[in-house]
C-alpha cells in the first residue's frame, strides 16, 4: 500500500494557481508546460485546462503519468505533485459535462467570468479538455 501524499505538500499546492506540468514525450524525455491549475480539495484533484491539439494532451493520451511543479515567488519553496492523469472528452456543446467542469476549473483559478455564455462557446471553439490529476505522491522543499 502506498502512503498518502504529505498533506503539507498538498496544502502548498492548493494555495497556488501556477505551475509547470510535466508529461512524457514519445522519446521518453519530459515535455514541460507552464499552466494555470485549480486544486479542488473537496474532490481531491487538480484540474488543468488544455486544448485537444497540444503536445501535452497527446502525451497524456499515450502515457497518463504526470507531474506538476509548483514554486513560491522566491523560488525556494517548491512542491512536485505526481499522479496518473485522466482526460475529459473534448468540449463539444456549451452545455456538456466537459464545459461544466471547465467552469469549475475557471472559478478555481480566476473566480467569476463576466460572460459565462461567451466562455462556454469559447471552450467548444477551442476544443478544450480537462486534465484531472489525483495526487498519488508529493515531494519538495517547504519553507521553515
Amino acid at each position: 500500500m502506498t502512503a498518502a501524499p504529505d498533506p503539507r505538500m498538498l496544502a502548498f499546492a492548493a494555495e497556488n494557481r501556477w505551475g509547470v506540468l510535466a508529461t512524457i514525450k514519445r522519446d521518453g524525455r519530459p515535455q514541460l508546460s507552464n499552466v494555470g491549475y485549480a486544486y479542488d480539495t473537496e474532490a481531491g484533484l487538480i484540474r488543468v485546462s488544455v486544448t485537444d491539439d497540444r503536445a501535452k494532451t497527446r502525451n497524456l493520451e499515450r502515457d497518463p503519468r504526470v507531474s506538476l511543479h509548483v514554486a513560491s515567488r522566491d523560488f525556494w519553496t517548491w512542491v512536485v505533485v505526481e499522479g496518473t492523469a485522466e482526460l475529459s472528452p473534448v468540449a463539444a456543446d456549451p452545455g456538456d459535462a466537459t464545459v461544466e467542469e471547465l467552469i469549475t476549473y475557471y472559478r478555481g483559478t480566476a473566480g467569476e467570468h463576466q460572460d459565462w455564455d461567451d466562455y462556454r462557446r469559447a471552450m467548444v471553439t477551442d476544443r478544450r479538455r480537462v486534465v484531472r490529476l489525483r495526487p498519488e505522491h508529493a515531494y519538495g522543499q517547504l519553507g521553515g
